[in-house]
């Protein structure tokens, strides 16, 4: 078949319901070649009706925080000093791109949180 753009969800659920069917697709074939253009077809409908909802960066960091016991004093030797922990956590400071990558790495959390607009 001659995939389109998809521009609505009857058409979407085709193309996922296809996908489904050559998922298992061997290189190099006609059905490669067509999982191929079916998954960037589907990804950019779903980019465009489906957005993934936006993080809220300080509620994800209190949590991370939370789930391994740890308290503002821990952040210290990352954000600075007490007052400036304070600051961050509350909201009322943000978040440098210096605290983003150091907290990336003390959390092991994914760069993009840090990049949203």
């Amino acid at each position: 078949m001659n995939w389109k753009v998809i521009y609505n969800e009857a058409y979407y659920k085709k193309a996922v319901k296809r996908a489904m069917e050559i998922f298992h697709a061997e290189p190099n074939t006609p059905e490669d070649d067509e999982l191929g253009v079916l998954l960037l077809l589907i990804k950019d409908y779903e980019d465009k009706h489906y957005p993934l909802p936006q993080v809220d960066v300080l509620a994800l960091i209190k949590d991370k925080m939370q789930e391994q016991g740890l308290k503002n004093k821990d952040l210290e030797p990352i954000i600075g000093s007490k007052g400036y922990v304070s600051s961050i956590l509350s909201g009322r400071r943000e978040i440098t791109l210096s605290m983003a990558k150091k907290l990336k790495q003390f959390f092991n959390l994914p760069a993009d949180v840090f990049m949203q607009v």
